[in-house]
Parts: C-alpha cells; sequence; structure tokens
C-alpha cells in the first residue's frame, strides 16, 4: 500500500502540475490564444514620407507607449480631431511584446481605422524586443515598418533618417546602447547626420529618454553619451516613461501606457501623467516658418501645453 502512495501521490500531483503549467501558460509567458482576425501577412507596408513634396504645413500626429491598448475606435477619435494630420510619428512600445500575436492585434485594429494608410515614422521601444541576456528584435520589425536602411548598422527600421523638406527626422533604437560598441558607433553615427542636415531643422525620435523623469529610469550612460549632442537638436521626443515631461529641447510622450511613479531628478518645464498625444505642425517657407509641438490629453483632446522651435 505504501508503495502504491509513494507511486500514485507524485502522478497525481505530477499530472495536476502538467494541466495548471497548460492553463496558465499564457498568463506566465504572455503568449495569449490567437487573434480571431487572419490576415494575409504582417507585411503591411507603410509609404515612406513625402520626401519631395513641399506643403504649405505639414502636421504629425504624435503617440507613444501604446502597449496595444488603442482599438479602432480609439484611433478613428485621434482621425477625427486631428484631421488634417499627414503622417505618424510612434516613439516605441507600439506591441506590448515582440511576439507576431502582437504585430497581428496592432494590424487587425490600426489597419481598419481611418489613420491608416499615412505615413509612419516610428522607433523599436524595449517592448518589441525579447527579454534576457540576449535582447534581439523580432524579424517581423523589418517587414512590419519598411523604413530605410541608412543608419550605421544598415538594418531598416532600426537607426535611420528621413528627410521631409527643411525637416530631418533621425530615429535612434536606444536598446542596445548598453553596450560600449553600439554606442560608441551610435553617437558617431548620430553626430555625422545632424552636421550633414543641410541647415534643416532636427527632429530625433528615440524610445528611452535622454533625461528620463520616471523613478529608477535615468540612464547615466545615455545621458553622458547623448545630453551635448541632443541638446543641439530642434526637438527630441521619446516615449518610455508612460509620463508627459519637457525640458526644451526633451520631450516624452506617453499615450496609453499606466502611468509610473514620479521622481524627477532634473529641472523640467512642465510635467504631467496623465496619458497625451501631440502634434507636430511644420511650416516650411513664408513669414510664418517653424516647427510648433502641441500636447493634447488622451481623454477628451484638451490642449495642456504648446511649444514652439526656433531653429537651432
Amino acid at each position: 500500500m505504501r508503495k502504491w502512495l509513494k507511486i500514485a501521490i507524485p502522478s497525481f500531483l505530477l499530472a495536476v502540475g502538467a494541466v495548471l503549467c497548460a492553463v496558465r501558460w499564457q498568463a506566465w509567458f504572455g503568449i495569449p490564444d490567437e487573434p480571431q482576425w487572419r490576415g494575409e501577412t504582417l507585411h503591411y507596408i507603410f509609404p515612406l514620407m513625402m520626401q519631395d513634396t513641399t506643403p504649405e504645413s505639414l502636421d504629425i500626429l504624435v503617440l507613444g507607449d501604446i502597449h496595444n491598448r488603442l482599438t479602432r475606435a480609439d484611433y478613428d477619435m485621434l482621425a477625427a480631431r486631428v484631421p488634417q494630420a499627414e503622417a505618424i510619428i510612434q516613439t516605441g512600445d507600439w506591441m506590448d511584446r515582440g511576439q507576431d500575436y502582437y504585430y497581428q492585434l496592432l494590424l487587425r485594429e490600426f489597419s481598419a481605422s481611418r489613420l491608416f494608410g499615412l505615413p509612419v515614422i516610428t522607433c523599436p521601444g524595449n517592448h518589441e524586443y525579447s527579454k534576457g541576456l540576449n535582447k534581439t528584435l523580432a524579424p517581423v520589425w523589418e517587414n512590419a515598418f519598411p523604413h530605410p536602411s541608412n543608419g550605421p548598422i544598415g538594418i531598416p527600421g532600426v537607426h535611420y533618417y528621413i528627410d521631409v523638406d527643411s525637416v530631418r527626422f533621425i530615429v535612434i533604437d536606444t536598446n542596445p546602447l548598453d553596450r560600449l560598441v553600439e554606442l560608441t558607433r551610435t553617437q558617431t553615427w548620430l553626430c555625422q547626420t545632424m552636421q550633414q542636415a543641410e541647415g534643416r531643422y532636427i527632429v530625433v525620435l528615440m524610445h528611452h529618454p535622454v533625461l528620463a523623469v520616471g523613478k529608477g529610469r535615468f540612464n547615466t550612460l545615455e545621458y553622458a553619451a547623448f545630453r551635448h549632442t541632443l541638446g543641439k537638436a530642434d526637438l527630441v521626443i521619446a516615449g518610455h516613461d508612460h509620463s508627459y515631461m519637457r525640458r526644451t529641447p526633451f520631450v516624452i510622450l506617453n499615450t496609453a501606457g499606466k502611468p509610473k511613479p514620479q521622481h524627477p531628478l532634473f529641472h523640467v518645464q512642465a510635467m504631467d501623467t496623465i496619458p497625451t498625444y501631440g502634434v507636430l505642425t511644420f511650416k516650411p517657407s513664408g513669414n510664418k516658418a517653424g516647427l510648433t509641438f502641441t500636447v493634447h490629453r488622451m481623454s477628451d483632446g484638451v490642449q495642456i501645453d504648446s511649444l514652439y522651435v526656433n531653429h537651432n
């Protein structure tokens, strides 16, 4: 009898554990069921920015840290609030994780909205990377966002720049910058790309901010390496901190992420923990030429901050 119990009890516990693991796999590892929507492919091609046009005014919708939380209705609401938007900027963590499912989920909601078809400039966030010792960006990123490969490592959509009339948008992937070789190479490329902008306005996009106000999120190495260089840009837009913060030229924007505890280490000109979105307006010529950035509450669209950018 005792021998039978010694075999039966562990076997029963093992079976119960296996069932629990099967049931709780999704919660533990964050891999949900396949979405109901079935797309033909993940290769949804966003057109590049209008490089050879000279619009009287270019309005760009700026979003950050969405984490798959926006639905088609949310995107339609943003399209109604900014009907003149001709492009979209997204500062990372558009997907909550780097698996294919989350790209499918984004496509299902975004492609059915009124914003779909607008040119998109985006940079990878930490949630688009796999976690662990060897952080990698999912190959599907290159297919989902086929941006130029004019950065220092030649991978589309990682480090790159796009010229739109008199503005140069420079995108930095901040995830690998904890490695000294990547930090040095990116810094060198950034300096060259800014110097070769030929008098254009310079707008830099990155996920991890140089001046982080989130508790425990300040990166001393990134601050030391990029603070002086990026201080020469006209505008630097980041995310990650799940808050809104401005200290010219640095701006942090959060659109749908849950607010994080704040621990400001630096004096800031404006800060709030509410979800926001931005509208970047560029007038390329005439007496009113310039760059204006307005910030609006996500809940009702009310403007909470405005910034006119003086060209450096």
